[in-house]
């Protein structure tokens, strides 16, 4: 019996549409991995690693003291026992955060009560590090947990066993706002997306709002209830909060909270029964949310909606293998041309290896996807330490994944005048109008006696101010010119000796090969002399302290002679001003490097004259040969 259309629409439950539902994890081959890393056997609960796009820095374990490893994105593998460590701490480290406006800072903070920031040269450490930045101390117990400002450059927060939070202004080296309103162990914190405000957990078991410039409570309410630690983290300028702890009954479980109302959860969910804690992670841009337990071998997403439920299950990266900590990296440095929306650092609890796994949306096409990939978090601060502290909020700064910066390449200075420590500095102001000053060059012509030739250098040895030193690196420059116009001399002789004998006018084979050896030899160490003595002077010259003086094209030059040489002379080295100047070392490292410099090129010159010395006197010997029997001619004649 045929059934009978109507209006009716018959209605079902249909599947929910998502550019992420098929999102799948992959873990990265052995030869990308990092092996051979002392991971830290510590039972804090962190992550116990940090990466950016040029370094990734793993806690490790140590006999005494404290430490950490920084090892270069690029160099995986094994890791080499030699390589170099940072270890300052007095006690163990317990956590590590890197500067997101600078890639080479990264801050630490370990059991004897301290904080302290390093700067990590680009190339990694070739030994082991125990200078640092700054040295922060407040804390009266252990300091547990780092958080860098997301907004504003230099501020740093630190949680201590204390229970305190302190606001730090690491340019200066001090404390902006401490904050007492824990009554018990701190267990995380987490700034919004401006940076005004703090969330934070605690044992008391009650999820707390606040403000870190004032110190003072917004809000507060009663999160999980269980005894175990419990994370918070907020999700971005949404206004909500994502937090994971334990029920009463111990199961793991998550809630999404409003900002506004902290007495209601939007959403409450139990997810297992295991006893790990429960680390989570946020992509802003994509707006999703990763749950990973520690002791776990998988890793949890989920995606937030703007409406009921609010939260999406969507799959899970499964391994066999459970994970000490995570570490992930920054959004701007994800490979988009895999279509990577998320990477995780994954450290093993049964192995010494740092495995990276990567977050991929199935994508066919190799080309750049610009739903996956907003504008996302540049590494440039929006505003000064100073801006913030005085109660301005500013949005992060924002690039292009398509063409944006991945990473910084900021120098650190101290400034000795203020005692400021200048760590990402906002110099693209600076830059600009530095590139755009005008050079302003000297054309007038450049005022030289072309007669005097090399008696400027009798005048200036004759001067009693000009020590000893001056007057014998003098010296061996006019040698040098000396030696090559005896050469040309020799030369001359012996084209008018075949000239008299009726022969070519032009050398032989052999004695052309000897004379153009000789003259090189003389070129050498004239070239190798004049590089030796004027390296400082040009290099502390500017384009305005230089006179220029250019010929034409078309002018004609004159044919090479001892006379013509004269010249050659360059004018500064007579001013005794310039030659201390070029000649004074601006550091003892300078002066070591210059003086290992200058001994071998001493070895090599001493070379070049003696055979110079010894091809001088064959030529000289031959002179005397061919002279021989023209006398005895002109005798018989």
């Amino acid at each position: 019996m045929p059934t009978s259309t109507n209006n009716q629409a018959t209605s079902f439950r249909g599947v929910r549409t998502s550019k992420f539902r098929h999102v799948y994890g992959q873990a990265m081959r052995k030869e990308r991995c990092y092996e051979n890393v002392p991971i830290t056997r510590s039972a804090h609960d962190s992550n116990c690693c940090a990466v950016n796009p040029k370094f990734i820095a793993v806690v490790t374990e140590t006999a005494g003291g404290g430490s950490f490893v920084v090892i270069p994105l690029e160099k995986t593998g094994r890791l080499d026992f030699t390589t170099g460590r940072v270890v300052g701490h007095s006690g163990p480290v317990l956590d590590v955060k890197w500067n997101p406006f600078n890639d080479n800072v990264i801050a630490s903070c370990s059991e004897d009560a301290t904080i302290k920031i390093w700067y990590i040269p680009d190339n990694g450490l070739n030994a082991n590090l125990k200078d640092w930045l700054v040295d922060l101390h407040g804390h009266r117990r252990r300091v547990a947990y780092l958080e860098w400002h997301p907004t504003a450059e230099n501020i740093l927060a630190s949680a201590g066993l204390d229970h305190l939070i302190i606001i730090w202004n690491i340019s200066h080296g001090e404390a902006v706002t401490v904050i007492d309103s824990h009554h018990d162990v701190i267990y995380s914190m987490s700034f919004n997306r401006e940076g005004n405000l703090l969330a934070t957990t605690c044992k008391d078991k009650k999820l707390r709002i606040l403000d870190p410039r004032s110190g003072k409570t917004v809000s507060e309410g009663s999160c999980h209830v269980g005894s175990r630690a419990t994370k918070v983290l907020y999700l971005g300028d949404s206004g909500q909060l994502f937090t994971t702890g334990f029920s009463r009954n111990s199961n793991r479980e998550y809630a999404l909270w409003s900002q506004q109302n902290l007495n209601e959860p939007l959403r409450r969910e139990t997810i297992d029964s295991s006893s790990g804690v429960l680390f989570p992670f946020y992509d802003h841009d994509t707006r999703m949310i990763y749950v990973a337990g520690k002791g776990d071998g998988n890793i949890r997403f989920f995606e937030v909606v703007s409406e009921s439920p609010w939260i999406h299950y969507l799959g899970q990266f499964l391994s066999g293998f459970p994970q000490r900590g995570l570490g992930f990296m920054p959004k701007r440095g994800c490979d988009t041309s895999q279509c990577e929306v998320f990477r995780f650092y994954k450290l093993h609890i049964t192995r010494n290896i740092c495995e990276p796994i990567s977050m991929i949306v199935p994508r066919k096409s190799d080309s750049f996807q610009a739903d996956l990939y907003p504008d996302t978090v540049a590494p440039t601060p929006a505003m000064s330490a100073e801006e913030w502290i005085s109660g301005k909020n500013k949005p992060p700064v924002l690039l292009s994944m398509r063409s944006g910066l991945k990473v910084t390449y900021k120098p650190v200075r101290l400034e000795h005048v203020d005692k400021k420590l200048s760590l990402s500095e906002r110099n693209n102001e600076k830059k600009f109008a530095f590139i755009a000053q005008e050079n302003i060059v000297d054309y007038r012509p450049l005022e030289r006696d072309q007669s005097s030739g090399y008696n400027e250098f009798d005048s200036a040895a004759s001067s009693s101010d000009e020590d000893e030193t001056e007057i014998r690196k003098r010296a061996t420059r006019y040698r040098s010119f000396r030696c090559s116009n005896k050469v040309l001399e020799i030369i001359m002789q012996l084209e008018e000796q075949a000239q008299k004998n009726n022969k070519s006018t032009t050398l032989r084979g052999n004695d052309l090969k000897a004379v153009k050896t000789t003259s090189n030899l003389g070129t050498k160490f004239l070239n190798s002399n004049n590089n030796l003595n004027t390296y400082n002077f040009w290099s502390t010259r500017s384009a305005s302290q230089i006179n220029l003086k250019t010929q034409p094209f078309s002018q004609k030059k004159e044919p090479l002679s001892p006379r013509t040489l004269k010249p050659l002379v360059p004018s500064f080295l007579s001013t005794e001003k310039d030659l201390h100047k070029m000649d004074t070392p601006k550091s003892e490292l300078e002066l070591r490097r210059a003086y290992m410099a200058q001994r071998e090129e001493l070895k090599v010159l001493k070379g070049h004259l003696i055979l110079k010395d010894k091809r001088i006197k064959e030529l000289e010997e031959e002179l005397r040969v061919t002279r021989d029997p023209l006398s005895r001619d002109s005798s018989e004649c």
